[in-house]
């Protein structure tokens, strides 16, 4: 083809035009990923938004979590899901870590508790039975605290009272745990009204520090004053007063419980603030023995055995509790060589009245009174408290024959005199009558014994002879003298009768000389009147 043909058909070809450039152009293509992206950060956004805290929850084990499958409910709501579980670095502890819902955090405080539930048996009580089928979750307890946390420690049992429970807690201290655990009841005139929420032992190593809860509306009841006592098991007890058995309930006999009561419930007195401490008492008699502002501390000195005399027993004063022993220890005396068996008591003045003075108010007024007392008599003595258990007490009384002795007030504690119980004085008593039938001289005694014996059953044969002889030769003839006299006494008897001849012959004796001494009255009085008739005669009356 020549080249003329070729540029014919090049001019042939139309020529391309440009067009002008759009400013917004958008290609149709590009609106679909565009809108994804809308979409996708709109979900990311939302999701982030909505996504709620994470925390974790050290366990002492992860016994029962599974990560994605172990959920988080309060009050049986889902709020939260275990998302991973790890062992700690310290190889203690495992770590679940999880999220919760977002109207959660503010919940997610320093006091907020979460526990594994599981089908427990504990105390008298039975609990998630229901994860039996549907698997264990952790539970969540919302605290009151105001400060924000994200780390928390599991326990490992779950709480016994829940935060938003109504009521107060208290504290109680003890010497020991003793058989009360948490869950224990506590008793309100043997009505349960709370119980045991967690205990500590106390700094140091000095006692047990309890918290309990006391449901509304009986916390109510707990006053200023107020007594708690251990209640738990039987509290049996023997002692000077006799014998003692108390319990609360078949409950705190099995697992141990707390009682408490409040001193003059009638009085004003204020209701403590919450978390207030008090003494957790051994039993209900300490928790309720009366509490004296001023006391005074003595020591006795006793001779004898104290045995059966503890720590505790009553100081009593004619019947009435005015102390408690507190100590007893030995000494041994230096100037007499011996053992004196050292009582230490606390006296309380205050439970000592006068009409006249009212109140004793001071321990110098005290002491004034005690030493004008003593030298009256006032001693101490070991008395027995009870027959059937043999214990003890300190028993005060005046001794008016009892030597002269005073109050040793440069001691600390004074020495308060003593004179020997009544046991002591018995044995005593026997010991010298010893004595003095150890100085007897039995065997001549015996001899004599002997002699007087072999003389009485001589005597004794020869009476039996008499007797025997009476029985053949007396007895027959008494029998004789006694039918004589029965024949006298019926012929006496015939003689005195009524109808007899004798008894009428006596009767008209007997009215003849009544019917003399008629006449010789009539007479006399004649001769009274008329005394010239003894010469002149008896006249004859005039006509």
């Amino acid at each position: 083809m020549s080249d003329a043909q070729q540029n014919q058909e090049l001019s042939d070809i139309p020529e391309a035009v440009a067009e002008p450039k759009r400013r917004h152009s958008v290609q149709l293509v590009w609106l679909i990923p565009i809108v994804a992206a809308i979409i996708g950060g709109t979900l990311a956004v939302k999701t982030f938004l909505q996504k709620g805290p994470t925390i974790r929850i050290y366990f002492k084990t992860g016994e029962g979590l599974e990560a994605g499958k172990t959920k988080i409910k309060y009050k049986d709501v889902e709020v939260g899901l275990v998302k991973s579980i790890v062992v700690a670095k310290d190889l203690k502890h495992v770590i679940a870590t999880a999220e919760l819902k977002k109207e959660t955090k503010p919940y997610l405080v320093e006091d907020t508790r979460f526990w594994v539930v599981r089908p427990r048996i504990s105390g008298g009580s039975v609990s998630g039975l229901g994860t039996v089928m549907g698997g264990s979750y952790i539970g969540i307890d919302i605290g009151k605290s105001e400060k924000p946390q994200r780390t928390f420690r599991g326990l490992d049992e779950p709480p016994a009272v829940t935060m938003d429970e109504p009521g107060s807690r208290f504290l109680l201290h003890s010497t020991d745990l003793g058989s009360l655990d948490i869950g224990s009841p506590l008793y309100f005139r043997r009505i349960q009204v709370g119980q045991v929420v967690s205990y500590e032992l106390d700094k140091g190593g000095t006692g047990v520090t309890f918290t309990v809860f006391v449901a509304a509306p009986y916390d109510q009841h707990v006053k200023a004053n107020t007594r708690f006592w251990n209640a738990s098991g039987i509290d049996l007890s023997m002692d000077a007063s006799g014998l003692k058995l108390n319990t609360q309930s078949m409950v705190s006999i099995l697992i141990g419980g707390i009682a408490f009561q409040t001193l003059d419930e009638g009085g004003d007195a204020p209701p403590p603030s919450p978390n207030t401490a008090f003494t957790l008492f051994a039993s209900r008699d300490e928790a309720m023995k009366r509490q004296d502002t001023i006391s005074q501390d003595y020591v006795l000195a006793f001779t004898e055995s104290v045995r059966g005399l503890t720590v505790g027993a009553p100081v009593d004063f004619r019947g009435m509790t005015v102390g408690e022993v507190t100590d007893i220890q030995v000494e041994l005396d230096n100037r007499t060589k011996g053992v004196n068996m050292l009582v230490y008591i606390r006296y309380y003045p205050q439970r000592l009245r006068s009409r006249a003075i009212g109140p004793i108010p001071s321990l110098k007024d005290h002491e004034s009174i005690i030493t004008k007392m003593v030298e009256n008599g006032l001693r101490a003595q070991l008395k027995s408290g009870n027959l059937l258990t043999g214990q003890l007490l300190v028993a005060l009384d005046f001794f008016p024959t009892a030597p002269k002795a005073k109050v040793n007030w440069a001691t600390t504690p004074p020495q308060f005199p003593t004179t020997p119980g009544s046991l002591a004085e018995m044995q005593t008593t026997l010991t010298q009558i010893i004595k003095k039938l150890e100085k007897l001289p039995l065997d001549e005694v015996v001899g004599e014994v002997r002699q007087t014996v072999q003389t009485l059953d001589a005597t004794l044969k020869s009476a039996d002879k008499v007797v025997r002889r009476m029985d053949a030769e007396v007895v027959p003839e008494a029998r004789s003298a006694l039918e004589e006299a029965r024949k006298t006494l019926g012929a006496a008897k015939q003689t005195l009768a009524a109808d007899a001849p004798l008894q009428q012959d006596l009767r008209e004796a007997l009215r003849e000389l009544a019917r003399t001494a008629q006449s010789l009255r009539v007479l006399t009085d004649y001769l009274e009147r008329h005394p010239e008739a003894l010469i002149r005669g008896k006249q004859e009356d005039a006509q």
